[in-house]
């Protein structure tokens, strides 16, 4: 049997990564309904947000790895997670979606190492999203971000259709300070031809065999002795609120919360949740919003970036992950660093997240990373 190639997806929180491979299936559908398409995903925080959302897009397989970084304390449990995909689904491909802080050399170098153990796979190539829009805001203080862009076979520009050329211009500068020669590729508002991202056949990743070499300012690119711990760049809050049976989420206070996050101290919102059809995605105006004809409460996918917001129903025919099963809301905050003492504050004195009407639920906010 040949070995099912993998491809890894990287980038820094909030750049597109999902919606990136959610426009790759129907593409991969049309050139072959039977296509079985797998995916791994690392997420920040306690609850199964993307990879429901994943699971509700026609994915074949989903396995999730939470609350922790694929390229350290869980890289152990990728030969797992990826033997068991390959038993159940038996795929034609699989994609790795790390969360925001990963490393790609790292899960390069371990994917390698289980491609010559096991011949079971071989790794297609590493593809990093970059955040044209919103890059500026973090780039200058995020060694991740740089990293990720510095060891991979093809960059994405995502989001740069609000920018002008000059916007664009300088993070190709960026990308050139690395001193590396990568393909890249612009996409159309998240999508990109499934034959640039799969196919590649990447030199880089393929040739990663060891950790990275130390830079000139003798900073492992990685490993836990460096000074450097890329995952205290983010502070993560995990939400819970909890109610009675047919409960739901005061959405106009949800809107305020989403409105009113700084995206310098907040950048990531995620959430699944029990809300009236009320709820809008950013740019939505209130008659679009209604997405039941019923008007009774359903469930939703909240993913918030940068000030931009969407809702996506949850399929009511999926069985929802334990995570957030039987939960009016579970949600996961992804903080810039200092920022989740005062979110937590701020969320625990009311007035975000409440039920609708004169319901009383129970809030429970803990910071986890």
């Amino acid at each position: 049997m040949a070995p099912i190639p993998i491809t890894i997806i990287t980038g820094f929180l909030g750049s597109g990564k999902t919606t990136l491979l959610l426009n790759l299936i129907p593409q991969l559908r049309a050139a072959n309904p039977s296509y079985r398409l797998a995916l791994l995903k690392n997420e920040f925080g306690d609850v199964a947000i993307d990879s429901q959302l994943a699971s509700s897009s026609a994915v074949s397989g989903v396995q999730e790895l939470l609350n922790g970084c694929i390229c350290c304390n869980l890289v152990g449990q990728l030969s797992t997670a990826l033997a068991e995909l390959r038993a159940g689904v038996n795929p034609d491909r699989i994609v790795i979606e790390t969360s925001g802080s990963a490393f790609p050399a790292t899960l390069a170098i371990e994917v390698n190492r289980l491609a010559r153990e096991t011949a079971h796979y071989t790794l297609d190539g590493v593809v990093s999203v970059i955040d044209v829009e919103n890059w500026k805001g973090y780039e200058d203080t995020s060694y991740t971000a740089r990293i990720q862009a510095r060891y991979t076979d093809l960059i994405v520009f995502n989001k740069w259709e609000n920018c002008d050329e000059r916007r664009f211009d300088e993070c190709l500068d960026r990308v050139g300070d690395l001193e590396v020669d990568v393909a890249w590729v612009k996409s159309d508002r998240g999508r990109v031809p499934v034959d640039v991202i799969f196919g590649i056949d990447g030199g880089l990743a393929r040739t990663l065999t060891e950790e990275p070499t130390t830079n000139g300012n003798g900073h492992s690119h990685h490993g836990h002795d460096h000074g450097h711990d890329h995952q205290s760049e983010v502070e993560v809050l995990s939400v819970t609120l909890s109610g009675e049976v047919g409960t739901a989420v005061d959405g106009t206070k949800l809107m305020a919360l989403l409105t009113a996050a700084p995206k310098d101290e907040v950048y990531r919102i995620k959430s699944v949740l029990t809300a009236s059809p009320t709820v809008r995605s950013s740019g939505e105006d209130e008659t679009a919003a209604a997405t039941t004809s019923s008007g009774q409460p359903a469930r939703y996918i909240l993913n918030w970036a940068f000030g931009r917001w969407t809702f996506t129903p949850l399929d009511s025919d999926m069985a929802e992950h334990s995570s957030s099963h039987r939960t009016v809301l579970r949600m996961t905050m992804i903080l810039a660093r200092y920022e989740s003492t005062k979110w937590k504050k701020k969320l625990e004195a009311g007035g975000f997240l409440e039920l609708e009407g004169d319901k009383k639920g129970e809030l429970v906010v803990t910071k986890i990373s």
